[in-house]
Parts: C-alpha cells; structure tokens; sequence
C-alpha cells in the first residue's frame, strides 16, 4: 500500500507547544483533527498517525528530535515504507516570508532552516515538497533563536491560524492532484509591479 508521509516539524516538549518553530507541529495537529486521526503512536523517533485523504493514506508525522535532528526521524520512517522523495511533504516555519503567508515549493535548499538540512541529509534528496508558513523577521535586537522559540504576539496569532486553515485543502490537493496542482492553487498570486 502506497503511502505519503506528511511531517510537520517543531521541537517536542510543553515550553515549545506554542512557539513559531512548532508551526509545522502545529499544522499536522490541525490536519489531524480534521481528518479525525486520534491514534497517535510513537515510531522511530516520531510520534505517527494514520488517516485518509480521499482514497490516499497519509501517514502524520511529528519527529521527537528537536528541530535540529528532523531527519533521524523521517528518514527511517521513509525507508521503512520505502517511499520516494516525491512521497514526503514536510510543514514547517519560514522566517523569510511574511507571518501568516504561505509556500508550497517542490525542492530547494534548506535555505539555513536547521530542520530542513537535517532531512536533506537523511533523505539525501531535495525533491520532496515543502509546505513553509511565513513567521517573519525577528524584531530589532532579537537573535534568531529568541524570535524562533518565542510564542506568536496577539496580532499574529489570528494570522497564523488563518494560514493552517488554509492549507488543509492545499495539502489535500497536494495529496491528491500533485504538487504543481497545489502551487497554482494556493500559493499566492504575484502581482505585477506597475511602474
């Protein structure tokens, strides 16, 4: 039975619950709801469970590593399905766009996300889709570290919760239809500077 595992990244632990990194854990929380997944088990470093998207199964992924060790989960958990990169969606946060605004990418670098890197080198491949949801810059004076570890303020906690409603269509059209289906869907519209 094929399978597609959908990994939201975020770091494990109650004083991380709530902060910018745990969006991705926060994301396959919310899928999982929706999809009524309740089952959670632990499984190679990760806590798994399994649900359906139409006629697919999904396997929710949220590695228990720390951000910083995603792959030591996912990798295993790809080579014990014997998925392709092209199986493997991975959520996470993104400090380089817009808090509340999304991406859906096919490849690319880890673009210095520590979580990405780490499953770049356990799957050894850049080809798996990328669901980012924008965080933002730190403010004046904060370092990378505080901005990602802090909780999300009052103005931008509602923007993030708009941004995870969002994508729970998009990641079903990921699932379903393919990922360049999903870009053309769901990712924002460009506009066309006008001089």
């Amino acid at each position: 039975m094929k399978v597609k595992i959908i990994a939201g990244l975020g770091n494990p632990g109650r004083e991380y619950a709530q902060t910018k990194h745990n969006v991705g854990f926060m994301l396959v929380d919310a899928l999982a709801e929706h999809l009524g997944a309740t089952d959670w088990r632990e499984k190679s470093e990760a806590l798994v469970a399994e649900a359906r998207i139409g006629v697919e199964k999904v396997l929710l992924v949220k590695p228990q590593t720390y951000m910083n060790e995603s792959g030591r989960a996912v990798g295993p958990l790809m080579q014990f399905y014997k998925l392709a990169p092209e199986d493997l969606i991975v959520c996470h946060d993104d400090m380089d766009i817009p808090c509340g605004t999304i991406r859906i990418r096919k490849k690319g670098s880890a673009g210095g996300h520590n979580g990405i890197k780490s499953i770049l080198a356990h799957v050894g491949d850049e080809h798996f889709t990328r669901v980012r949801v924008g965080i933002g810059r730190p403010a004046p004076g904060w370092t990378v570290v505080n901005h990602v570890l802090a909780p999300f303020s009052a103005e931008d906690a509602p923007k993030i919760q708009e941004a995870i409603k969002y994508l729970l269509p998009a990641i079903a059209c990921i699932v379903q239809d393919g990922t360049d289906m999903a870009m053309n869907k769901f990712n924002p519209k460009k506009h066309k500077k006008t001089e």
